[in-house]
């Protein structure tokens, strides 16, 4: 039976493909290296649609799932255990209308946690691209190619893990702790080098030792049928590259998606919030890669952003009984996120680590 959820997903799906069919069809037919001004309107672009889709929530969100009445928007409560209820609410409009809004706060608070999540897994990708001596004018396409591969896995990552933790409600509490050790472990190892080994990265070994790899880069392709040797398919360091970066992709969603189902448990609103962000991640890769310089404290941020989840995952009954919502869990991250940013521009400290890196990536200082 074809329900208003699965057209209302289909929908969006489409709305996705046409955009990175748009993108690779029109926008990407030449590959270029991509400046700072082009990197900030696609960001901004990006942006718009995710804040658009807020609006879009707002207005229309109970066309998701179909909820038309008190009692539809009552199961919908205890199927996802949502933050707010509705107790002596008996007017459908208002059931609605309340219903709505807090499935639109959810969704704007788990597209920002994904999106400032994104940030440290940019600056490792800034490391890959450099460690492999990749061209900057194919830095686009190995981040358009990369995303379409982020799409689907994440797919399958967050409605596998709704599945489970509408089932088994004690994986929560899994998810909160490994939050919360993440959190310390990235505190600890705030001011630690990252370093990206491309001879001896896991994902190079066991690719090389099972396909054929061309030693040389050829061009933009990730592949090519070698006419001196029998005509035979040879992958390039470019699809290596791809490669490394998908890897990274698994390794941050780990910490990313947990993240958000500690905000809401309605896997189509996670799926949204990941997406969103995750598109807009390529332009924010050269916009982050000019005013990386600038953010000294995000990381120390980023790492009590995820303790702060994970606790909230471990004490989400306690807190729930307290009453603490959606709206407190948004203004605790903007809180934090906006902390470490003011702090930064405060008390800037040049790190020369950063400034060598940003400069190798972009020929240019950073910001």
């Amino acid at each position: 039976m074809i329900t208003s959820e699965h057209i209302i997903f289909a929908g969006f799906l489409i709305f996705i493909a046409a955009i990175l069919a748009l993108d690779l069809g029109i926008f990407d037919k030449k590959s270029h290296e991509v400046k700072f001004r082009e990197a900030l309107i696609w960001t901004a672009v990006w942006v718009s649609f995710g804040i658009g889709f807020y609006f879009l929530l707002l207005f229309f969100g109970n066309y998701l799932h179909g909820v038309k009445t008190v009692e539809d928007v009552q199961y919908r409560i205890d199927l996802y255990k949502h933050t707010y209820n509705i107790l002596g609410i008996t007017d459908n409009q208002q059931a609605v209308h309340i219903y709505r809004q807090n499935l639109s706060l959810e969704y704007i608070t788990g597209y920002l946690i994904e999106y400032m999540l994104s940030v440290d897994n940019v600056f490792v990708m800034i490391l890959v691209f450099i460690s492999f001596g990749v061209q900057k004018m194919y830095y686009k396409r190995v981040l358009m190619w990369g995303i379409i591969g982020a799409v689907i896995m994440r797919f399958v990552f967050i409605f596998l893990s709704a599945a489970l933790i509408q089932r088994f409600d004690w994986i929560l509490y899994i998810f909160g702790a490994f939050l919360v050790i993440t959190g310390i472990k990235m505190f600890l190892e705030r001011n630690k080098e990252d370093k990206v080994d491309p001879e001896h990265h896991p994902v190079v070994k066991f690719f090389s030792r099972y396909f054929p790899v061309h030693p040389v880069y050829f061009r933009q392709h990730f592949w090519f049928r070698n006419k001196h040797d029998k005509n035979r398919l040879y992958f390039t360091p470019l699809f290596l590259v791809l490669l490394v970066i998908e890897f990274t992709d698994v390794i941050f969603a780990v910490d990313s998606v947990p993240a958000i189902f500690s905000i809401t448990q309605d896997p189509y609103i996670v799926f949204f919030s990941n997406i969103f962000a995750i598109m807009g991640l390529r332009s924010l890769f050269f916009v982050v890669a000019h005013i990386i310089g600038m953010f000294r404290f995000l990381k120390h941020g980023l790492a009590f952003l995820l303790s702060f989840i994970g606790f909230k995952m471990l004490l989400h009954v306690q807190l729930s009984d307290w009453g603490f919502t959606t709206v407190h869990s948004l203004l605790v991250i903007v809180g934090i996120l906006g902390i470490s940013v003011v702090a930064s521009l405060i008390w800037p400290q040049k790190s020369r680590k950063k400034t060598k890196v940003v400069t190798e990536l972009t020929g240019e200082k950073p910001i």
